[in-house]
């Protein structure tokens, strides 16, 4: 006897899952005690499969022939983007067929949709592989921490953007420089936007929130910021000052008013969470009971993340040996609870905020007066160098203030005929 799955996709991904597939197989009899057969893999473009030997009689071009087969109990959605790949697992449902994707994306916009579909087919869905490739964040929060009232989330979850992070910081190298050295060296796409403006940082910790709160949020809820106005100087200044800068997801429920956000971040450097660096990934989880713990490990790669799917894949087959589904729901939560979600401006935070001005008397005194008349206090401040008649940085780290301050202090600031550069600031975390 064996259970049947069919694989939409052959990627990079797609080629990690059929190489476990038909090189691991004995491993997964070892966890299964019968066989996983992979019945048929669809793609538009076969070309990867001459790297696999794979038999002729099990590609096709066409999803269909895997959405159709009555088979097939198990379907794999490795496409990515919303359609076709939506309208497949869709129909996959439909047809009584359990899904695993890694389709983070889809989920963040959709995955109510698909969930729901889920639920009304009485079917199993797995997509531990859409954040953090092999980290298994999803089960953990699913499962092994379903004791506790989770307290915050934060996230290092996308390896381009930590990878330039540190690149940058260890080679004093512009952004732009390390960026095109990270797409010669394959760290990052041709279009690299998503990663670097936050985006898919923001997509995967809408997931995490679903899991780690029982409420739904959209992406527009999620306050997002990328890493393309990091500066060499602004990685040599936190430094200095005991911190290192990492994109950052962070989730915080406070008195079930959810705080969402994705932005560069100054952690403390004593922090475990600031030494993950390079393409690895990390999310930091503190629960009421637990207290802090950290999930650490490759946030992508093929091996990693095919890893993750084949996780999946194991788990709903053995919720088919036994003949039930929906052991656990996809959220972990059978009842969501609709939750306020806090807007950007009234959080309260420490900031980092650095001036680039002209060197004249009462630059500082001017700067800090104005911080001063929207209830911001000063913790420390730094200015290097002198340049008469020229421009220095100065650099200011606050105490707790209102968000909705600072941006109105810096729009006045950035007034000043002394200041020639816009205003840049970056938010303080103390992981709590």
């Amino acid at each position: 006897m064996s259970i049947s799955v069919g694989l939409i996709g052959l990627g990079t991904i797609g080629m990690g899952v059929a190489k476990i597939f038909t090189r691991d197989n004995e491993i997964l009899f070892a966890h299964l005690g019968e066989k996983l057969q992979l019945k048929k893999i669809a793609d538009i473009n076969l070309e990867n499969a001459k790297h696999l030997n794979l038999p002729s009689e099990i590609l096709t071009q066409n999803a269909e022939d895997i959405l159709n087969d009555p088979e097939i109990q198990i379907v794999i959605e490795l496409i990515g983007g919303y359609e076709p790949a939506k309208s497949f697992l869709l129909k996959a449902i439909a047809e009584g067929k359990h899904i695993v994707t890694a389709n983070k994306a889809l989920l963040a916009q959709h995955g109510e949709e698909i969930f729901q579909a889920a639920a009304d087919k009485e079917v199993d869905i797995g997509f531990e592989a859409s954040v953090g490739g092999g980290i298994p964040i999803i089960r953990a929060l699913k499962e092994g921490l379903a004791a506790n009232s989770l307290k915050s989330i934060y996230g290092i979850i996308n390896g381009t953007a930590n990878y330039i992070l540190t690149e940058m910081e260890k080679k004093k190298s512009p952004f732009e420089q390390v960026l095109q050295q990270a797409q010669a060296h394959g760290f990052a796409e041709a279009d690299p936007t998503y990663d670097i403006k936050g985006i898919d940082t923001a997509h995967k910790l809408a997931i995490l929130i679903s899991l780690a709160f029982g409420t739904r949020i959209t992406l527009e809820q999620i306050y997002t910021e990328g890493i393309d106005r990091i500066s060499p100087l602004d990685l040599q200044f936190s430094r200095e000052l005991g911190y290192k800068i990492k994109l950052l997801a962070l989730a915080k429920d406070v008195n079930d008013e959810i705080e969402a956000r994705v932005h560069p971040t100054m952690i403390s450097k004593d922090y475990l969470l600031a030494t993950v660096d390079g393409a690895y990934n990390a999310i930091y989880v503190i629960g009421n009971r637990v207290g802090s713990t950290m999930f650490y490990g490759m946030g992508a790669g093929e091996e990693p993340t095919a890893s993750a799917v084949v996780s999946d894949v194991i788990d709903i087959a053995r919720n088919i040996q036994k003949n039930i589904t929906r052991r656990i729901t996809p959220t972990s939560f059978c009842r969501q609870k609709e939750k306020k979600i806090k807007d950007i401006n009234q959080i309260v935070s420490s900031y980092y905020l650095r001036f680039s001005a002209l060197d004249k008397p009462s630059v500082l005194s001017n700067i800090s007066g104005i911080l001063g008349e929207h209830n911001i206090s000063l913790a420390s401040v730094i200015q290097k160098g002198r340049q008469i008649g020229g421009s220095v940085p100065i650099v200011m780290m606050t105490h707790e203030a209102l968000e909705q301050d600072i941006k109105h202090a810096l729009d006045k600031i950035n007034t000043l005929s002394f200041v020639t550069e816009k205003p840049h600031l970056i938010r303080v975390a103390e992981l709590d």
